[in-house]
């Protein structure tokens, strides 16, 4: 079995889940390119990060989900498969790039982490989170993505809830897994309540 990414559910709500993620180890790559294919121009690097690509030639247990997000925000660098959009230098849009990222095994922190050998994979602690998360099937998409994502924003919405930051693209099967079996999410970190 795969391990998957502990958080605890908060509260069910009709539409989604109330999440609370514990602070997390990713390995990430940022890539370029079209939605659909970013997860898979990223894997390679991630894989052969956690099949011993590393100065400890350690290998690491493959773990769910893949997180793909917007690179556009800018994140704060400190010592998982997740794509988000990236910003350049001057802050401006750097056109269509995601961040693509492994959630790594919980036992492994930034000081246990084996270093990557590929200067394109980057580690990186997320901190921990409130998120809303809404589950479905079937195709990576980018327009299943933005559908789900904006019936997401709305279901927040009208539960309340602040959103913060961008949201976030989780995939948890492999590509051979035909898609209808799938599972995905759409997940938005929101506001502690007050």
């Amino acid at each position: 079995m795969t391990e998957q990414q502990p958080y605890q559910i908060v509260k069910s709500y009709d539409d989604f889940e109330l999440r609370r993620y514990p602070a997390h180890l990713v390995a990430e790559v940022i890539t370029d390119g079209p939605f659909e294919d970013a997860g898979n121009r990223a894997f390679r690097y991630l894989f052969a990060y956690i099949t011993g690509a590393n100065r400890s030639l350690q290998k690491i247990a493959m773990t769910a989900p893949v997180i793909q997000t917007d690179a556009a925000e800018k994140i704060a660098m400190t010592a998982p498969v997740l794509q988000e959009s990236v910003e350049d230098a001057s802050g401006a849009a750097a056109g269509e790039q995601f961040r693509v990222a492994f959630v790594l095994p919980k036992d492994l922190t930034a000081q246990t982490a084996p270093e990557p050998t590929d200067p394109a994979v980057h580690l990186r602690t997320v901190p921990a989170s409130l998120a809303g998360a809404l589950r479905f099937s079937g195709r990576w998409s980018q327009t299943r993505y933005e559908q789900h994502l904006d019936q997401l924003r709305g279901a927040l919405a009208a539960a309340g809830f602040s959103v913060l930051g961008s949201p976030r693209f989780a995939r948890f099967d492999p590509p051979f897994k035909p898609w209808f079996l799938r599972r995905n999410e759409v997940l938005l970190d929101v506001e502690e309540p007050g």
